[in-house]
């Protein structure tokens, strides 16, 4: 992110719900530091098969991230919304995953929106220009869940 913003308030997690966020923070980081082209090729590929992730879902695993990671909880947009897009296919969905810039002043961010709005961000995000998207692919149900 190319502006400076606050921390955001972290919650306290128990240990045992600390694991799979700390391996989705870890995971992010090291997806962050790959090329535009290879992060949407990679997190295209985690998508597959998962359900759309509700806002309450998204919400939930993007507290987890900011609670595991102080970098995920300041101005670590990347990893953060790599992060929970990573915990909740972990948990069988997927949200739409977003980068996109504001040109004046110029702003880049990552994020991730759920149930068409974003997660917990700031209202200004979703007037950005969304650079690329990785949405839940379409789900459909099965005769049997009818």
């Amino acid at each position: 992110m190319s502006a400076p913003v606050t921390i955001e308030h972290r919650e306290r997690l128990p240990p045992h719900r600390r694991v799979l966020p700390l391996i989705a923070v870890a995971a992010a980081h090291l997806i962050g530091r790959l090329p535009p082209k290879h992060i949407r090729r990679l997190l295209t590929t985690c998508a597959r098969s998962a359900r759309p992730a509700t806002y309450p879902e998204a919400a939930r695993a993007r507290r987890a991230v900011i609670a595991v990671s102080m970098h995920c909880a300041g101005q670590g947009c990347l990893p953060r919304s790599i992060a929970t897009a990573l915990l909740c296919r972990a948990h069988g969905s997927w949200p739409t995953w977003c980068s996109g810039v504001r040109t004046v002043p110029f702003l880049a961010h990552a994020w991730v929106e759920a149930d068409g709005r974003p997660v917990d961000e700031q209202p200004a995000v979703a007037r950005m220009s969304r650079l690329i998207i990785v949405p839940a692919p379409a789900f459909r149900l099965s005769p049997a869940d009818v």
